[in-house]
């Protein structure tokens, strides 16, 4: 098969991924579980036309980017090398932009951070968790709510918005600006009422992220960690030493709230998504600012309103729906002992009383 014919049965088989090694049959991600397809090994030729329609140079070794098959199907692509042969792997984007109801976030919260003219929102989660999935469907919201500038910088591009009621502005690292660094600070030229950052990795992005929602901006960015006070943790660590205590207060005063993301394998084959997040309220912003991370974190699990929910919490929630078999969900907690006491209607607090 082409390239072209492969991305097809990647799309038409539902797949979410398409692996392939060079001299080696192509096998599928679907539903989380590999599929290995009986056909011809795929060839050099595929691979030379994917290398080429990547802009990665003969002899690149480690190589991301975005790529639009004959069908007008977008694929994440990652190409690599390994024992000396060609290898990438696709991951199939979706055109269409879910809306936040279908998500299984907490939709309620999410459209009243997005309604704020300034701040931070960070999503944080695994590979794989659907961070860029739910961000997409932030921005899609702000598109048919609010008149606004949306500057986007992303490594590589993966959801293209329509103008609406929104003007976007997308640029793909690479591509359009030289780093991540570069773009959000050359964005903040761009009169952005909305900046999203693909993922803050770096202390430049960290701390012009921070600069850009003190100075009236709506921020949305990925961030990697665990959980939600992983999340801030790694915030924490990319700030500058020498300015940390001063972007710290700054940062505690700007975050809207965070949302982590994990998805589970279900009973039924597919996957459930389980969250965690927090509102930045009350005595959440004293503990950000303070960097007490074991103290956000019980701020969380004791919260009793919609102002924040734990991952042990919806974990123990999709255990109960029957979505998620008790199995699954005690091998994804950190405290297994405690999904077992949540599942039998006793919390921590009610333990404390």
């Amino acid at each position: 098969m082409t390239l072209h014919e492969l991305c097809d049965t990647t799309v038409r088989a539902g797949a979410s991924d398409l692996l392939l090694h060079e001299g080696e049959p192509l096998a599928l991600r679907i539903n989380g579980g590999i599929a290995r397809i009986d056909a011809e090994p795929v060839d050099a030729p595929v691979f030379d036309a994917l290398w080429a329609a990547c802009g990665a140079g003969p002899d690149a070794k480690d190589f991301d980017a975005a790529f639009v098959s004959a069908q007008g199907e977008r694929f994440r692509v990652n190409l690599f090398r390994h024992l000396g042969r060609r290898g990438a792997v696709l991951r199939h984007i979706r055109s269409e932009i879910p809306d936040l109801d279908q998500l299984g976030v907490p939709a309620p919260q999410l459209r009243g951070w997005l309604a704020r003219q300034s701040g931070i929102i960070l999503v944080t989660g695994p590979a794989g968790s659907g961070k860029s999935t739910t961000l997409a469907a932030c921005l899609d919201h702000i598109n048919e709510s609010s008149a606004r500038h949306v500057v986007t910088i992303e490594d590589p591009i993966e959801f293209v918005f329509r103008d609406n009621v929104s003007i976007f502005t997308q640029r793909e690292v690479g591509i359009d600006t030289a780093t991540f660094a570069d773009g959000l600070r050359q964005a903040l030229r761009q009169a952005p009422d909305v900046l999203f950052i693909g993922e803050i990795r770096d202390p430049d992005s960290a701390v012009t992220t921070i600069h850009a929602s003190e100075t009236g901006h709506l921020v949305l960015a990925t961030i990697h960690g665990a959980d939600t006070a992983d999340a801030l943790e790694r915030m924490s660590q990319l700030l500058p030493e020498a300015e940390r205590h001063v972007l710290a207060r700054i940062f505690a005063t700007q975050l809207i709230g965070v949302l982590a993301q994990r998805l589970l394998p279900t009973v039924s084959g597919g996957f459930a998504l389980a969250t965690e997040y927090f509102a930045n309220v009350g005595a959440a912003r004293t503990y950000i600012e303070e960097g007490r991370a074991s103290d956000l974190r019980d701020h969380i699990e004791r919260a009793s309103d919609a102002s924040a929910q734990s991952l042990l919490r919806s974990i123990a929630a999709l255990c109960r729906s029957g979505e998620v078999s008790e199995a699954v969900a005690l091998a994804a907690v950190d405290k297994p002992t405690e999904l077992s006491r949540a599942l039998r209607g006793i919390t921590s607090l009610t333990a404390r009383r």
